[in-house]
């Protein structure tokens, strides 16, 4: 094997690959880039527990001497390409025991595997896809990823659930404690109901960072499929049935304050400086606990009691204000926080019903998107 290609066009493939590597793998050939050289294209290969990519390059910078395939060191491979400054780079294998790398002046050498101890991948059949925008993907994925679950006590709420019917995809995460809902519209295509782990959602969102033309995904019984570009990104998909979130949100809402977004957000973040931290178990993270006030008078009060540490109070203007009566909740600034930023919206409603009933997050730029929260007590 033997090649020379430019080293920018290389180091922007193996951004997308580095996606696939384990941090730490039981196979040692799993922390490796398969990379296999044909006659006039380069294919490099990653695979983890969950997920499995390829890039396939046909670039005119490629220049290709002789075929040949091995498996380098992924992570030392990637921080050579990214470190060193020359235009093109060479690569080559010596005595099938050495990648040599040649770059100016410069020349390292990787000690490769055996491309035969390699697991072979097998990526989801190419039929049937749905074609969505990479931008309306990413957005997916902002507004519900950051919601599922952190604990593998429920695998199932580890992942994002993807549900079409009747030409609408709803698109659902929670952790008991929160829900964030989307919904989309989505045409002559037909039913299916899966659930995508939020880590891999996230690796493909990094992937297709600066990429913003039209995506591919192909369904199997266990294997999601996303091609772009020169990209294949594979994905396993959670087992079992995903709880029905559809009674949650409660029917309606008789107080409705409206908000600057970010004028509540920094004001949350204030506030929630001394809040104090507790953990909804010891496994868990801790989060800040503070409690939103509406007087008779409408007067709208953010504040927290932390014995240890000290109070924090501050009055919100909102815009509008829609109410019965005097209210009291409190919930996790850090839930709120996150529900906030998936917004793009100015103005943002707080849905609410009397009692220790969960409150709702609405915006005006984005009908579609829902983000609801738990209260707790305040007792």
């Amino acid at each position: 094997m033997n090649f020379t290609i430019d080293r920018e066009v290389l180091l922007e493939n193996l951004n997308v690959i580095s996606r696939g590597l384990p941090a730490k793998s039981p196979m040692p050939i799993l922390t490796g880039i398969k990379m296999e050289v044909t006659a006039s294209d380069l294919y490099m290969t990653s695979s983890n527990s969950d997920i499995s990519v390829e890039t396939f390059i046909s670039d005119a910078s490629l220049q290709i001497d002789s075929p040949g395939k091995t498996v380098v060191p992924g992570r030392f491979f990637i921080d050579i390409i990214r470190k060193i400054n020359s235009k093109k780079v060479s690569l080559s294998l010596v005595d099938d025991k050495i990648l040599l790398i040649k770059a100016d002046r410069g020349e390292y050498k990787l000690h490769i595997m055996d491309p035969l101890d390699y697991p072979n991948i097998d990526f989801v059949t190419l039929e049937n896809p749905l074609e969505l925008p990479a931008e309306c993907i990413k957005t997916l994925i902002k507004q519900t990823s950051f919601a599922t679950a952190q604990s593998e006590k429920k695998p199932i709420l580890t992942g994002v659930h993807l549900s079409l019917n009747e030409n609408k995809l709803n698109v659902t995460a929670t952790d008991s404690f929160r829900l964030s809902q989307t919904v989309l519209e989505i045409e002559n295509y037909r039913p299916f109901n899966i659930t995508i782990p939020n880590k891999s959602l996230d690796e493909l969102a990094r992937a297709m960072d600066n990429y913003n033309e039209n995506v591919s995904l192909y369904f199997s019984v266990n294997k999601l499929l996303v091609k772009f570009k020169n990209v294949l990104f594979q994905t396993r998909l959670l087992d079992g049935n995903y709880p029905d979130t559809s009674r949650i949100i409660p029917p309606s809402f008789p107080i409705r304050l409206k908000f600057n977004k970010d004028e509540l957000l920094d004001a949350v973040e204030r506030v929630s400086l001394l809040s104090p931290r507790e953990k909804m178990t010891a496994s868990e993270l801790s989060y800040s606990i503070i409690k939103l006030t509406v007087t008779e008078e409408r007067n709208v009060i953010l504040s927290t009691t932390n014995a240890s540490v000290g109070d924090a109070q501050e009055e919100l203007l909102p815009i509008d204000t829609q109410m019965n009566g005097p209210i009291m909740i409190g919930f996790s600034s850090r839930y709120l926080v996150e529900a906030l930023r998936s917004f793009d919206s100015v103005e943002i409603t707080l849905n609410c019903s009397e009692g220790i009933r969960p409150f709702v997050l609405t915006g005006e730029k984005e009908p579609n998107l829902t983000q609801l929260i738990l209260p707790v007590r305040m007792d």
